[in-house]
């Protein structure tokens, strides 16, 4: 493995663990006061909002645990990014409140990169990763 492919492999797992993390810890801060979660999702407006809440937890933690680990990421990237520029949408879609308008550009950011993430895999050091056949082929 040479430098380049060292650089790589390491930038891509940690470009990965840190887009992750954003989804685990809020869908962990969710679980600790579903609450507060589900009348801020009532309050803008969700239909069913403890269904979404529990989707919203399923999708965060568990999709944010794949992504993470490097484990079949497409599906969880193409959700999450979704579900990045909905709740950007819905909850930052105040275009006039400069503050809210960076959050929904960080929403958007994020998508961006998740939809990279589905595009291009998780890279070579990850759960999913598939084995390289490197045995000389004595045929």
């Amino acid at each position: 493995m040479n430098s380049t492919n060292t650089f790589q492999d390491t930038t891509s797992l940690v470009g990965r663990v840190l887009l992750a993390t954003i989804f685990v810890v809020s869908g962990i801060s969710k679980i600790a006061d579903p609450t507060s979660t589900i009348k801020l999702l009532a309050g803008v407006g969700m239909p069913l909002p403890e269904v979404a809440y529990g989707i919203t937890v399923l999708l965060e933690v568990v999709g944010g645990l794949f992504l993470m680990f490097g484990y079949r990421v497409r599906f969880p990237a193409l959700a999450l990014a979704l579900f990045s520029v909905a709740a950007g949408l819905l909850f930052h879609g105040q275009f006039g409140d400069q503050n809210q308008f960076a959050h929904l550009l960080k929403n958007i950011s994020m998508a961006g990169g998740l939809l990279h993430l589905a595009a291009f895999g998780p890279g070579a050091l990850s759960v999913g990763r598939k084995p390289v056949n490197v045995a000389p082929n004595l045929a």
